[in-house]
C-alpha cells in the first residue's frame, strides 16, 4: 500500500484526532486502495495507523473501479466531508450527554475550551425576508444558517 502522490488533501492537522479515534474505538473505516495498491481513500487513516506503530490495517481493494473513477472518488469523499454541517442544537444535546460520560471530545478535535457547546441561545429572527405564503426566511447571525419559519 502507498500514498497517492499527488493527493490534494493536506491532512497532517486531522491525523492525531483519527489516532484517537482508532484508539478509542478501534477500526472502523477500511482504507481503500486501487488494484495497484495506490490509497484511493484513508491517507489520514494510514498517517494515524503509523503513528500508533500498527503494522496492520483493514484495507478494501476496489478493483471494479477505473482509473478515472478512483480519481474521481478520492476527491468526491473528500468534498462530501466538507459540505456536512452541525445541527448545532443536536450537536448540543449530544454533547451535553457525552458530559456525563468518560469520553474527552477535546481527544477527537472538538475544541471545548470557551464551552461552545452551551445550550443554544434564542436567536433574533428579525432578520429575515417576506415571503408570500406567510413564512420568513431567517439567518442565523452567528453561523449564517439559513430557516424557515411560519408566520
Amino acid at each position: 500500500m502507498k500514498p497517492y502522490y499527488r493527493n490534494p488533501r493536506k491532512n497532517d492537522e486531522a491525523v492525531d484526532d483519527a489516532a484517537a479515534s482508532i484508539k478509542a474505538f478501534g477500526w472502523r473505516q477500511p482504507i481503500v486502495v486501487d488494484k495497484d495498491g495506490v490509497i484511493v481513500v484513508g491517507h489520514t487513516r494510514l498517517k494515524a495507523a503509523k503513528k500508533l506503530g500498527l503494522t496492520e490495517v483493514p484495507v478494501h481493494v476496489a478493483t471494479d473501479l477505473t482509473p478515472a473513477q478512483c480519481q474521481a472518488y478520492r476527491l468526491a469523499d473528500n468534498k462530501t466531508g466538507e459540505k456536512a454541517t452541525w445541527d448545532l442544537e443536536l450537536l448540543n444535546l449530544e454533547m451535553e450527554d457525552l458530559k456525563l460520560t468518560d469520553f474527552d471530545m477535546g481527544e477527537f478535535g472538538f475544541d471545548l475550551s470557551d464551552d461552545n457547546y452551551a445550550p443554544i441561545e434564542p436567536i433574533d429572527i428579525d432578520d429575515h425576508e417576506e415571503r408570500s405564503d406567510s413564512r420568513k426566511t431567517c439567518h442565523c447571525p452567528k453561523c449564517g444558517f439559513e430557516f424557515e419559519v411560519q408566520q
